[in-house]
């Protein structure tokens, strides 16, 4: 049997037990007779697991037209690796959502559909897509009702920007992708420098690739710290980049000055959209 994220093997040969961690094997939809009458190989053997390695998470993603992909999916991959977890893709409906880069995802489950009482609801961001979010009712009612039960209400982004709109980060700490932090405030958040800001039950990842980080330290928080860095070890995340311009403060003057401008017009619209969505999220 091949070893999956979603599987532990033991082996006899080594000083202790070898641990991987991933998502189930997929099942072949079509079998041959050959195959179905061979000997079923012999299951890895568990007794080795900690019996804190295997939860039963319900988590939730919401998705939304034009949102950015790797904010999702950075921290998808990380968390659907949590053995006994379920992981759902939510959406207003099941059509296929386009994220700002032309990816389509399927939906998994409705706001209907989601259930009620999650561990983990996480949204990411976007631009455009973001000011969609903030301003739509449905959305918003959805965040509403699963954040307030929610063990854990997160973003990666500007995906801080919809929870804020929803009510949920009004006192908190958090962050958002560096160019929309100034925009927390109107939430009544406190904008907070980190890669990964945890405030009670609130954490908020930063631009895009910290969505990485957000799930990895997630990892270890509902197992532990060597489940984590088995997750970290199949994941090969050890990120060397080729350029050193990933922040504000490390990247040079001339790329600041070619950058920061990008941003004006959706701090403009973010500022104006998020003061009245979090005054009618008020009333819904």
């Amino acid at each position: 049997m091949s070893i999956t994220r979603r599987q532990f093997t033991h082996t006899a040969v080594s000083a202790a037990a070898a641990m991987a961690i991933g998502q189930r094997a997929a099942v072949a939809a079509e079998q041959s007779d050959r195959e179905k009458s061979a000997p079923e190989a012999p299951a890895h053997d568990m007794s080795s697991i900690p019996p804190n390695w295997i939860g039963k998470e319900q988590i939730a993603f919401l998705i939304f037209p034009e949102f950015t992909a790797l904010d999702m999916v950075g921290p998808h991959h990380m968390l659907s690796g949590l053995m006994g977890a379920t992981v759902h893709i939510v959406a207003k409906t099941r059509d296929p959502v386009k994220s700002d880069a032309g990816l389509v995802f399927v939906p998994s489950a409705t706001f209907a559909d989601c259930p009620a009482d999650l561990d983990i609801i996480c949204v990411p961001g976007g631009t455009q897509g973001t000011l969609a979010a903030m301003q739509d009712e449905a959305t918003i009612r959805f965040l509403k009702d699963r954040g307030s039960r929610a063990r854990f209400v997160t973003s990666v982004c500007t995906g801080s920007l919809v929870l804020g709109a929803a009510g949920l980060l009004d006192g908190y700490r958090a962050t958002s992708h560096w160019a929309a932090k100034p925009v927390l405030p109107v939430f009544g958040a406190v904008p907070t420098e980190g890669r990964v800001v945890r405030d009670r039950n609130r954490i908020t990842g930063g631009g895009v690739t910290a969505g990485i980080d957000f799930g990895l330290s997630l990892v270890g928080q509902l197992r532990d710290r060597q489940y984590a860095e088995v997750a970290q070890l199949i994941a090969e995340y050890a990120p060397e980049p080729p350029f050193d311009a990933g922040t504000p403060a490390r990247a040079p003057a001339d790329v600041r000055a070619l950058t920061e401008p990008m941003f004006t017009d959706f701090l403009k619209q973010a500022e104006a959209v998020g003061r009245a969505a979090f005054a009618r999220s008020k009333t819904l």
